[in-house]
Order: structure tokens, then sequence, then C-alpha cells
């Protein structure tokens, strides 16, 4: 019994070692493990009747390296990676992505079941002390296209699929995709548009028809520092009904850290005003945001955001009055 105890945990140390996606030399795991190569050649064969795709090369730069295969074999997870896949299935039942609710649960049992009680305790604890704000209602994307979206980013291969716009549109669109972007409850594509020879954002859940055309292209340079960036860029030049420049009376290291780069730049004045530059899609909510910075400001423009300052002080005025 203990020889046969010893067997398998040299196999699953072996497994684990293999899972780190480098090739290895059959001297090499010989070393780790303390055993004879010709024990690893055995316990390599065991894995292989298992179903682990192991694949041997010969030669000097030859090894031992785990492959896909046409199955799912078992998998070996450390207590942080065991952890962290539990989380991110008990959040992932209620996301963005179409019908991973459900296959999220259903992973989330098997795994739980066979969680030792020291790691379910701190998943439990996690999961018990966090709460996610529900949106109930939001856009949901097709898993399907947000896998043949990644393969094709990876593979440098053509898309074409069928697109609505915001206004409601619809077009035929035919793209280099470059990288998916997950942004809250939702996702978008950064692709070179072929037919408008220009790079476009495009929501995947607005996304019909997605399939690859064959073709392979080369990668072309992103104009911005990455696609989370260039994706924050559109978002934010999406809306901007209204260019608005204003002046605050506090020095600007006071409020950089309220000021996200998407949300609008600041420019120093003199030690006690600074400038800032945005834009939104309605001076409600330039007004709103604008006074949650807590400081005196004056508006130098839009006319149609002073308009409506003007007006909300002499209702909140007004309002005070009332009070009294």
């Amino acid at each position: 019994m203990t020889g046969m105890s010893d067997t398998t945990s040299r196999i699953l140390r072996l497994l684990s070692l293999l899972q780190t996606h480098r090739d290895w030399s059959g001297s090499e795991l010989a070393d780790r493990l303390e055993v004879s190569p010709r024990t690893i050649r055995r316990d390599i064969d065991r894995l292989r009747e298992l179903g682990y795709p192991v694949h041997a090369s010969a030669g000097v730069a030859g090894g031992y390296r785990l492959q896909a295969g046409a199955s799912m074999p078992p998998l070996l997870l450390d207590d942080e990676e065991a952890v962290a896949i539990a989380v991110g299935l008990r959040f992932a039942a209620g996301g963005s992505v179409a019908g991973i609710d459900d296959a999220s649960v259903r992973a989330l049992a098997k795994l739980e079941q066979v969680l030792p009680s020291r790691l379910r305790r701190r998943v439990n604890a996690l999961q018990t002390y966090t709460v996610p704000m529900a949106y109930s209602g939001g856009p949901t994307v097709d898993p399907d296209a947000l896998i043949v979206i990644s393969q094709a980013c990876r593979d440098l291969e053509r898309l074409t699929f069928d697109y609505r716009s915001r206004e409601g549109a619809d077009t035929k669109r035919l793209v280099e995709p470059h990288r998916l972007v997950s942004a809250g409850r939702r996702w978008y594509l950064v692709a070179w548009d072929v037919d408008r020879r220009d790079w476009r954002t495009f929501r995947v859940d607005r996304l019909e028809k997605c399939a690859v055309d064959g073709i392979h292209f080369n990668p072309r340079e992103l104009p911005a520092e990455d696609a989370a960036a260039y994706v924050a860029e559109a978002i934010s030049s999406a809306f901007t009904k209204y260019e608005a420049v204003v002046r605050l009376h506090a020095p600007l290291a006071a409020l950089a850290g309220k000021i996200r780069a998407q949300d609008g730049q600041l420019e120093t004045v003199d030690e006690a005003t600074c400038l800032l530059r945005t834009s939104g899609d309605s001076v409600e909510w330039l007004a709103a945001w604008i006074s949650w910075f807590g400081v005196d400001f004056e508006i130098l423009q839009p006319p149609e955001l002073v308009d409506y300052v003007r007006t909300l002080a002499a209702r909140l005025q007004q309002a005070t009055r009332n009070g009294n």
C-alpha cells in the first residue's frame, strides 16, 4: 500500500511539473523526483493512459511537454489557484456573458466538493463579506462569439460580422481583430475596419453572425498606449455633446487623484488654481460631477453649462428660503 501511495504521489508531482508549460528533459524530471529516467518513462506512460497528452520530442533540445488533448483530464491546482478559480466562478454566475451563470454554478459545485475545508472557509469568507452591485437587464454577450473573436486575435485572422450601431443602423463589417476589452458588464472589440481603413471599437453584444473568413493579416500598430486606453478614449469621445472648461480654486495636486485620464485633463494656472477640461453628454451630469470636487469653481464654457448652473443655483437658493 505504501508503494502504491508513493507512486501516486510521484505521478501527481510529475503532472504538476508538466503543467508549467515548458519542455522538461527526462534527466531533469528524474532529478526533481529523485528517481531513474526509466521510472519517469513509465510514469509518463501512466499519465497518457489517464488521458494526459504528454508529447515527447527527441534530440538535444527535446523533452516532455503537456499539450492540449481531445478531452478534459483532471487538473492539479495549488491553494491560491483553487481559491482564485472558486471566487471567479462565484462571481461569474450572474455576469455579463450569456449562459455562463449555469455553467459557473455546475463547475463551482464540482470544485467545492473537493476543496479542503481550509480553502472552502477562505472562499466563503470572501463571498460572505463581498456584495456585488447587481445590474438587471444589462446587455449580455454570446460566449461563443468571445471565443471566436479571441482566437481570431490570437491567430491574426480576419473576422466578418453583422453590427448594429448605437443609432440602430445595421451594417456588415470586415475587420482585423486586435484585442477584446472587458469594461464592466460590456465587452468591446478593438479592430482595424478593412473597408473604412481605420481603427474602430465594437460592442460585442451588438455583433451577430461572427465568423473568421480564413484570411490572415499582418498586425498593425494601435494608435494608443494599449487596447484598454483606446476603448476608454472611444467611450469618452462618444459622449462629447458638451466640451467644458472650468477653473477650479484648488491646486492641481489636491485634485489629481479625483480625476482619471479618461475623465478630463487638469492644467496648473497658479499655486492656488487649476483648469479642468472635460466633456459630457449632459449639462446636468457635468454640473453634478464638478460640484463633487468640493471646491469653488468658475465655468468658462460652454454657455449651456453656465446657464444651467445659474438656474440650479437660483433653485437651490429658493429651496433654502422656503425651508426657513
